[in-house]
C-alpha cells in the first residue's frame, strides 16, 4: 500500500508542528520550505488538516498554524483515512467490476488495505516522534 504525497505531507506537517516549542507557531511557507514542497500544495493540506481539527490557525501579526491537540491523541490510522481519497484498492467505477475474478481481486485488496489500516491504528503521532520505538519484532533506534 502506498499513501499519496498529499497524505504524506499531511503526516509530515503534523510531525513538524509537534517538534515546535510550546506556543510557537509556524506557517504554510515554513512547512513548505522544510519539506521542499510547493507552498500551494502545503496550503491545501493545511486547510484540510484545519477542517479536520488537527491544527488551528490564525491570521495577522501573531498568526500562524499549530497543533489543535497533543500528538498522543492523533491516531495515524484515522489520519490516513481522513486524508486519503481512495482506500478501496480498485476503481469502483470500472465497468467489469461484476466479473468474478475482478470481484475476488477487489476483496483481496480490501482485506490488505484493512490490515494496513489496522496496523496504522496502533500508532499515534507521538510514536513517530520518539527516538526509539518498537513495532512487532523489529525495533529501531535513531542514530545520532
Amino acid at each position: 500500500m502506498k499513501i499519496t504525497t498529499y497524505t504524506d505531507f499531511g503526516i509530515r506537517t503534523l510531525m513538524y508542528l509537534s517538534t515546535l516549542p510550546k506556543g510557537q507557531r509556524s506557517s504554510s511557507a515554513e512547512v513548505a520550505n522544510v519539506y521542499d514542497a510547493s507552498r500551494n500544495h502545503i496550503a491545501k493540506v493545511i486547510a484540510h488538516l484545519s477542517s479536520l481539527d488537527y491544527i488551528e490557525s490564525s491570521r495577522g501579526k501573531n498568526g500562524g498554524i499549530w497543533l489543535a491537540k497533543p500528538p498522543s491523541e492523533i491516531n495515524i490510522g484515522q489520519l490516513v483515512r481522513a486524508l486519503e481519497n481512495n482506500l478501496k484498492g480498485i476503481d469502483a467505477n470500472a465497468s467489469d467490476s461484476d466479473i468474478v475474478p475482478i470481484y475476488q481481486l477487489k476483496k483481496v485488496l480490501e482485506t490488505g488495505i484493512d490490515a494496513f489500516l489496522q496496523t496504522l491504528d496502533q500508532y499515534y503521532l507521538t510514536d513517530l516522534l520518539n527516538d526509539t520505538f518498537q513495532f512487532e519484532s523489529l525495533s529501531y533506534t535513531k542514530q545520532a
